[in-house]
């Protein structure tokens, strides 16, 4: 298989000890190196390298360090093949800094109950190792994910990929730059935030930039250069024919390439893979971005409206987790409730930036007014979201630390045609239904920004969560309001006592 993010690997570490003799350890190097081989032929996004079997402290702790060095090392994975004292892996565990997957498997996926002997239980006894191992993890605090079963049943793999997108997520927030140009929108609470918390918990660099440095960028385009962009415009979407090169509004079409081709250097250059925009500080720039923004989240940038920077690491950290994933992710807002008894729904939109990512069938690029900003009529790109599965989440700053909450969803068919709608929207039946889900969220103190994936889903968020040791609250299918206000209360207790461990 070709992997997805070929810039990342996770590491396989095998357990065992010498007390069965170097026949033994041959054999369990020999069936670690098939079992990660296994990994790396299953639908992993990442790379798997088998590392040497591992027998004592030294070379255990020698190995964690190794990993916490490695900026390609997105986790581990550890397997005790045989019965391996885990007193010897202390060190180790104490020192690792990456994600950690246990893996509880065996070689063989059935017993070969006429022939087996003690030797083949010495050598096979993960059932045995695996136990002390998870006790020692548990003993220290680690971190990690338990996964069981063979390795050679999809449902284990998917759980395994599951881990090592989010262990993906993980490592790009760890070296992530964030530009911002302007400040985040006046007297907004939920897009402000801790911007050096957020580098020490996540490691992403957040800072501003002068807007008219990106019009400085912006000015220096050449016509050339527009020009081959607005033919791709041309190819590549249904074109308004106000837009086209007879149109009347044929130089808004160029100016919103200008704007992309120098938004799209500024990051290049600077190795900013997210960013954001504030209507309310445009500078010198003559439209709000709308069409590059759009283009640039399909090429997996994240970004913020208002500059919502939270919710613009958010959608380049799905945006890497979902790598070669079919379905798309997008910055969303929820705008407006259909509230029909028992056909509720959210209609979802921003004033320009939705990714078409996320589009059923191919956008139709667009220039219409817009009533906020005091600008240019913006280019944008109008398309109604695929119909599917999908979850959006929101990453809110609570002051004492970070909370993510997600909803699982079904986007669906609008049930009427949206012509007097010029922006890209997508209508969804949020689960369990909007009545709970809704209460929930705000009971949550989430925010109004989100991200909305059809690509990833509540496992993956789940272990990113872990890795990141920032709560999680999930509303699914079973979600009741008694029982969510609950685990707001234990959270906020848990998390709380947990900051003094």
């Amino acid at each position: 298989m070709t992997k997805s993010t070929e810039e990342r690997e996770v590491w396989f570490l095998t357990g065992s000890q010498g007390l069965y003799g170097l026949e033994t350890l041959r054999q369990v190097a020999d069936q670690s190196r098939r079992i990660a081989a296994a990994l790396e032929d299953s639908d992993l996004p990442v790379k798997v390298l088998w590392m040497p079997v591992l027998t004592d402290a030294a070379a255990i702790r020698r190995m964690c360090l190794e990993a916490n060095a490695e900026d390609r090392c997105a986790g581990l994975i550890a397997w005790m093949h045989t019965f391996s004292p885990a007193k010897m892996w202390i060190a180790g565990l104490d020192a690792l800094t990456k994600p950690l997957l246990h893996l509880h498997t065996q070689a063989n996926v059935e017993l070969p109950w006429h022939s087996i002997d003690m030797d083949f239980m010495n050598l096979n006894q993960a059932a045995h190792g695996d136990r002390e191992f998870g006790f020692v993890q548990t003993r220290l605090g680690v971190a990690r994910k338990t996964v069981a079963g063979h390795v050679g049943d999809p449902a284990v793999t998917a759980r395994i990929a599951s881990w090592a997108r989010a262990a993906t997520g993980r490592a790009e927030l760890g070296s992530l730059k964030l530009a911002r140009f302007g400040d985040n929108m006046r007297d907004v609470a939920v897009t402000e935030g801790d911007k050096v918390e957020a580098q020490r918990r996540f490691g992403v660099s957040v800072n501003t930039y002068g807007v008219n440095d990106l019009v400085a960028a912006v000015d220096s385009t050449s016509d050339a250069e527009v020009g081959a962009l607005v033919k791709e415009y041309q190819e590549t979407y249904r074109l308004a024919p106000e837009l086209g090169a007879d149109g009347a509004r044929h130089d808004s079409l160029r100016y919103a390439a200008r704007i992309e081709l120098g938004l799209r250097g500024f990051l290049e250059a600077g190795g900013f893979k997210a960013f954001t925009t504030n209507f309310e500080d445009l500078g010198g720039l003559r439209q709000l971005p709308g069409l590059a923004v759009q283009r640039l989240m399909a090429d997996g940038y994240g970004f913020g409206g208002e500059g919502d920077w939270k919710t613009s690491l958010l959608l380049r950290t799905l945006k890497a987790m979902s790598t070669g994933l079919p379905g798309g992710t997008s910055f969303m807002e929820d705008y407006t409730y259909h509230l029909e008894p028992g056909r509720e729904l959210i209609l979802g939109a921003h004033m320009l930036e939705v990714c078409p990512s996320i589009a059923s069938g191919t956008p139709s690029c667009e220039i219409h007014p817009l009533s906020i900003g005091g600008r240019e009529d913006p280019v944008r790109l109008v398309f109604d979201a695929e119909p599917g599965p999908a979850v959006v989440v929101g990453l809110a700053d609570l002051g004492d630390r970070f909370r993510l909450v997600a909803n699982e969803i079904d986007v669906v068919e609008s049930p009427a045609p949206l012509p007097n709608l010029p922006v890209a929207r997508a209508v969804w039946q949020p689960r369990p239904d909007l009545r709970t889900s809704t209460e929930a969220w705000l009971t949550a103190g989430a925010p109004h920004h989100t991200v909305l994936s059809s690509a990833v889903g509540t496992e993956e968020l789940d272990d990113l969560a872990e890795m990141l040791g920032v709560e999680l609250l999930a509303i699914d299918a079973d979600t009741t309001v008694r029982r969510f206000t609950r685990e707001l209360r234990w959270n906020q207790a848990y998390h709380r006592l947990a900051q003094g461990f």
